[in-house]
């Protein structure tokens, strides 16, 4: 059952070796995201998934110790998605999921073993919500590190341009993640997600799913703001 679930953005800029000199920018972030973590720790689950965007429709899984890197960005740093049992897989963690595994290494997860899944923005509403309830049934208590970012064209100098539909998109999906409204992010428009370049959209319905066994759950949110155009949230759902 899920016990507990953190939501964090995931844009590279979040590692401070890859914002260089923007990186207290998002400081704030970073110390949310911390927070929301230390809320995992507390729930004590037996397994940790992170979940996250992935590069084709997914979903993918990744064991304890997968490898990822920050290379492509121009940055020799390497991570491992939770402790290095010794037997790594060879396939590299998407840009979502490394986020998620420098955010553990950074905290210095050791509560519980860590797994990953993948999600691309191809898989179906209905389909996430399915991968999110086996995902909760893997253990008897399972936390969720959630990985995406919210709309990507809040502005005009964001990555997607300014379009006027991602404001109330995301207010939306604010409401939603902090009221636990998993009904809320089950609907979530794939199309609209999609042209508004949301990469959170697929991991947040794999949560949606998740939490269908465990109604008492609260959200809070901790932190929502939409530098460079994009929208990052933090929240916590326990």
């Amino acid at each position: 059952m899920l016990v507990a679930a953190a939501v964090c953005p995931c844009p590279p800029l979040l590692v401070p070796e890859v914002a260089t000199g923007a990186a207290p920018e998002l400081d704030t972030a970073r110390a949310a995201c911390t927070d929301a973590l230390g809320v995992l720790a507390a729930a004590r689950p037996d397994l940790l998934v992170v979940v996250g965007p992935g590069d084709g429709a997914g979903p993918e899984t990744y064991p304890e110790g997968a490898p990822g890197s920050f290379r492509g960005f121009g940055v020799g740093l390497d991570v491992r998605l939770g402790p290095d049992r010794g037997a790594p897989t060879g396939r590299e963690l998407p840009y979502g999921l490394a986020v998620g595994a420098w955010l553990l290494g950074r905290t210095g997860w050791a509560g519980a073993p860590v797994e990953g899944v993948a999600v691309g923005e191809a898989l179906t509403a209905e389909r996430c919500a399915e991968v999110g309830e086996a995902v909760a049934g893997r253990a008897e208590r399972v936390a969720l590190l959630v990985m995406g970012d919210a709309a990507a064209c809040r502005t005009l100098k964001a990555p997607g341009y300014l379009d006027e539909r991602a404001a109330p998109f995301d207010a939306e999906l604010v409401r939603a993640l902090g009221a636990a409204d998993t009904g809320a992010l089950r609907a979530l428009d794939t199309g609209l997600a999609r042209e508004l370049k949301v990469s959170g959209r697929a991991p947040w319905q794999v949560l949606a799913g998740a939490a269908a066994g465990n109604p008492d759950l609260e959200g809070a949110l901790l932190y929502e703001d939409a530098p460079y155009g994009v929208g990052y949230l933090v929240a916590t759902w326990s």
